[in-house]
């Protein structure tokens, strides 16, 4: 079945593209194995010069990525534009941090004398051709913040991006060919999901890392470990927006706002549970509402629009099903909760805040992927904390508190990977990102991420 490049704001299928038949994907996995004997042996200063060059080309053509990829998924143009420039930039910081991070560790002589060394060290060395199943919500910043970090390991990169945004896909090949990367460094992949536990199982794939749905990661790493290969698994997340009394409520909302519509609220990362103390939740609530209410909703293209499509139909589809099923339950329609009018030609769904959650929605247990907040009112700081852990996921998690021993409560009892304080969640280089619970394992970005996919070598000398 063909792959296609479907414009979610139409409908309208751009470009089909044919998958890879078996000899196709042999040769692209042929070609990866025989890049790697030669690339891993080249210098930081070489792997750091191709990837500066990368990073200008994708500076330079940060109109059109940024145009592919909301035609491809259907992301505000000025998000598009952000999310190129983003990526430039976290090549350019991997170009100049690798070696660093990557350094030979030398411990005491002293604590390995007696083990009859007269020197030891740990050396960092890549693994080999890294598999990376990457999803369509980010689709150039989920691939470059493995790509950047792998490539300067030293590993080569293989990518089996979603199926709905191939032509994104081709171009970021096609960006790390005309950086000059030898040939079979990186290379796109296009094949279905049924081919992926073959690539994985092939012994020239040496690792893999997937970043999308929880299904999606039970696959995977259940392959993965059959083959006894590493993997990092980043899946979904349902995190918590926790506002207590000292919060500066006026900022707290207009984050709130943004870290809940950011992406189309098509982000792990995106703040989905708005637990609120009581003493300040009627102002929040009504403030939220507001703003949520006036989010400009429409053509992806246009500059001034704020929220645009859902990327498929079906995303559209099961986001109104757990609305409606909140709804036949019981909870509170602030604002939204239908698809807007004037839009019948695409995927769009209208900003929504629902209020009065429990246990029997379906909502209060699966992850939103969309313009959709629920809004719990909490009693005191432990009820915000019971309710912020109170999910299968543990991303990442945002308290609003200017007291410092809230915010030490927070950092000791909050079930995520992350606990971002009076601000918005936000990946970079510089900061490990991942999960605990069912948000997965391991960790990407940062030099806990350079380093998942490298072979820790212990060198002793007598």
């Amino acid at each position: 079945m063909p792959i296609a490049s479907v414009n979610p704001a139409t409908g309208e299928t751009l470009e089909t593209f044919e998958p890879l038949d078996a000899a196709g994907l042999e040769q692209r996995l042929a070609r990866a194995e025989a890049a790697f004997r030669t690339y891993r042996t080249t210098s930081y200063a070489q792997r750091a010069g191709l990837l500066r060059r990368a990073a200008d080309l994708l500076d330079q053509d940060r109109e059109s990525v940024a145009r592919t990829m909301t035609e491809e998924m259907g992301k505000p143009l000025t998000a598009a534009r952000a999310e190129a420039a983003k990526c430039a930039r976290a090549m350019r910081w991997y170009a100049e941090n690798a070696e660093a991070l990557l350094a030979d560790e030398h411990p005491d002589p002293a604590d390995v004398a007696d083990a009859g060394a007269a020197r030891a060290y740990v050396r960092y060395r890549p693994l080999g051709a890294v598999l990376a199943v990457m999803p369509w919500n980010f689709p150039f910043w989920q691939v470059v913040r493995f790509a950047a970090p792998a490539l300067m390991a030293g590993n080569v990169g293989l990518l089996k991006h979603a199926s709905n945004v191939p032509r994104t896909a081709v171009a970021l090949e096609e960006l790390f060919r005309r950086a000059g990367f030898p040939e079979g460094c990186f290379q796109t992949l296009l094949i279905g999901s049924a081919a992926v536990e073959g690539v994985i199982r092939d012994p020239r794939v040496a690792a893999v890392t997937l970043t999308g749905s929880e299904p999606a990661g039970r696959a995977v790493a259940a392959t993965a470990a059959d083959e006894v290969k590493k993997a990092v698994l980043e899946l979904g997340g349902s995190d918590p927006f926790v506002v207590l009394p000292s919060a500066d409520l006026d900022a707290a909302v207009a984050t709130a706002v943004t870290a809940r519509a950011q992406n189309n609220g098509q982000s792990c990362i995106a703040a989905k549970r708005f637990i609120v103390h009581t003493d300040v939740y009627d102002r929040f609530t009504a403030a939220f509402t507001a703003a949520m209410r006036a989010l400009r909703v429409g053509d992806p293209m246009a500059e001034d629009t704020q929220v645009g499509p859902l990327a498929s139909r079906q995303g559209r589809d099961d986001l109104a099903g757990l609305v409606e099923d909140a709804r036949a339950h019981g909870a509170g329609v602030e604002c939204g909760g239908r698809r807007p009018e004037g839009l019948d030609a695409g995927w769009f769904y209208e900003p929504t805040v629902l209020t009065g959650i429990t246990p029997r929605m379906r909502i209060h247990h699966e992850e939103t992927f969309g313009p959709v907040a629920t809004v719990y009112r909490a009693g005191d700081l432990e009820e915000a904390l019971a309710l912020a852990n109170d999910t299968p996921f543990g991303l990442s998690s945002n308290v609003w508190t200017e007291d410092p021993a809230e915010q030490e409560r927070f950092v000791r009892d909050i079930q995520a990977g992350g606990v971002f304080f009076n601000g918005m969640t936000a990946s970079h280089p510089a900061l490990p990102f991942g999960g605990v619970k069912r948000s997965g394992f391991g960790r990407e970005l940062s030099g806990h991420g350079i380093r998942e996919f490298c072979n820790v070598t212990t060198v002793w000398i007598a």
